[in-house]
């Protein structure tokens, strides 16, 4: 009797979104973005964790979110978590779009300041802004207080 377990893979999606080369252990923070939780999952979401990746000889993390794209706020925040990733629009099984995430030099409304003394964080109606000093990893300097954003991923809006 073979009891060998078959290998499986993440199955293609008809329409989507596939965000890959996600840095390694990231992709919950990506979930985040996404604002998945266990209460509003309308469509299947695949996640791969520590999978191989040719492209930087480690490990990456993949998601793939059917019946969804994103809109630009939403890959302007994954390009912070995962500077590396790619989106690939997938639409009837086929890659209809792919880019690859881009930091703007100037980051308005995403994040807030990690500096509890901040304007931003003071209760006036001031939006956060950041300038992108370095891209990889993000290093994101506050325009009213000067200071270094300190854990990206619990500080985004």
């Amino acid at each position: 009797m073979d009891n060998k377990i078959a290998e499986t893979k993440i199955p293609p999606i008809r329409n989507g979104t596939v965000i890959d080369h996600i840095a390694n252990g990231q992709s919950l923070n990506v979930l985040k973005i996404l604002k998945v939780n266990e209460n509003n999952i309308d469509s299947v979401i695949s996640i791969g964790m520590h999978v191989p990746s040719s492209k930087t000889n480690g490990w990456k993390d993949v998601i793939k979110v059917e019946d969804r794209e994103l809109d630009h706020a939403t890959v302007g925040k994954i390009a912070l978590i995962a500077p590396d990733a790619t989106i690939s629009i997938i639409r009837d099984y086929y890659i209809a779009e792919k880019f690859k995430v881009r930091l703007d030099d100037h980051i308005v409304g995403l994040a807030k300041c990690s500096n509890p003394n901040c304007i931003t964080n003071r209760g006036e109606p001031v939006v956060p802004e950041f300038i992108v000093e370095e891209r990889n990893p993000p290093k994101l300097i506050c325009v009213y207080c000067d200071r270094t954003l300190i854990n990206i991923s619990e500080n985004l809006l």
